[in-house]
């Protein structure tokens, strides 16, 4: 049997996975404006649930109302939000997939425009693309926004969430602080990779003392991101995190096919693998497509692969996976197609910004 359809046990709680599949987190627009889940959002995810995914992730959702990041964003900071999310995660378990909520804050990439609040980061920061410059959170601030997360999280088991997916990715507001660019602090979360990574270490504790033993903590990083995250430092983090209690490390690699660095032709999976301990859950996302690219990436040791993508196009390509040689079609697609695929006008809107994806949208 392939590995990509093999079941996988999660070996702090042993709870076991249909397959090494998952669905990423990602950004459809599809919410209300007070964050809770729409018709459309909720059957978008079922729809991957059904088509067999072993894990189905939420798209990034804020866990304070200053981290929006963008209009029709899911927010997981209000208790008005967790009727939906409850509907949304039954639905989920009862197609045989785990559910997990990603959390998130957007930091100096949550506008005013959106939030009516002036962006808040790690540091002073005025990055490209964002519309104003951010303000830095005091210390009495930052342990605040620890606490949001971990009400979050509370949140989401609440309305029985599997687990949550700490956003430490993509440059979000835990990427901020753990950059060297953006985090220019002097204080305790500050300075060396063991202060930056503070923020990161005080949410997961924060997590773990708001939920059960049995809720399941994934913590998402960049390997390398331009708010000043290096590749020696991401492995060092990784190592860290491996240690705090989580339940699995998610590299998002954006090309898992890459070589890691010049000089050094291991993929980024493959270099992550090799520094952490031997059996803690590795997840590996980056333009996997077919079914020869997920082998390939689990070989290089990944014990799960997400895609999102893929995911959209075919709701089913994780059933369709274990015969050998599964290549769904690629991109671009018919609004048509993406329709029938359980998006909704909104979300195939918001897929024509992505280059070649949708037939009538950016070329």
């Amino acid at each position: 049997m392939p590995l990509a359809s093999s079941e996988f046990t999660l070996p702090r709680t042993g709870r076991v996975l249909r397959n090494r599949a998952v669905l990423a987190a990602m950004t459809n627009k599809q919410s209300e404006e007070d964050g809770t889940l729409s018709d459309e959002e909720i059957g978008w995810l079922l729809r991957r649930a059904e088509g067999g995914f072993g894990i189905v992730t939420t798209a990034a959702t804020h866990v304070h109302p200053g981290g929006k990041s963008w209009e029709g964003e899911m927010g997981v900071w209000g208790d008005h939000q967790v009727p939906r999310l409850r509907e949304l995660s039954s639905g989920i378990g009862e197609r045989g997939a785990v559910s997990l909520a990603q959390i998130f804050h957007g930091g100096l990439r949550a506008p005013r425009s959106i939030t009516g609040q002036q962006p808040i980061s790690a540091s002073v920061n005025l990055e490209r693309g964002v519309e104003e410059e951010s303000r830095g959170l005091s210390d009495s601030e930052v342990s605040e926004m620890v606490s949001s997360f971990g009400e979050a999280a509370e949140r989401c088991e609440k309305a029985g969430f599997d687990g949550v997916e700490v956003h430490g990715a993509h440059g979000y507001l835990v990427c901020q602080f753990l950059g060297t660019r953006t985090n220019r602090r002097t204080d305790r979360w500050g300075g060396d990779l063991d202060g930056r990574s503070s923020f990161l270490r005080e949410i997961i504790k924060e997590v773990r003392d708001r939920t059960s033993e049995e809720f399941l903590l994934a913590i998402r990083i960049s390997p390398v991101h331009e708010v000043g995250v290096e590749l020696g430092e991401s492995i060092e983090l990784a190592r860290m995190i491996c240690e705090w209690g989580v339940d699995i490390l998610h590299i998002s690699c954006w090309d898992a096919f890459a070589g890691a660095e010049d000089g050094d032709p291991r993929t980024l999976t493959r270099v992550f693998r090799e520094a952490i301990p031997e059996g803690f859950p590795l997840l590996s996302t980056g333009s996997i497509w077919t079914e020869d690219d997920a082998e390939f990436v689990l070989g290089e040791g990944a014990d799960l692969i997400g895609v999102a993508r893929a995911g959209i196009a075919h709701p089913d390509w994780a059933d369709s996976l274990g015969e050998g040689g599964f290549e769904p079609e690629r991109a671009p697609f018919t609004p048509e197609h993406l329709l029938e695929a359980g998006l909704s006008p909104v979300f195939v809107d918001y897929m024509r910004r992505w280059k070649g994806f949708v037939t009538d949208g950016r070329k």
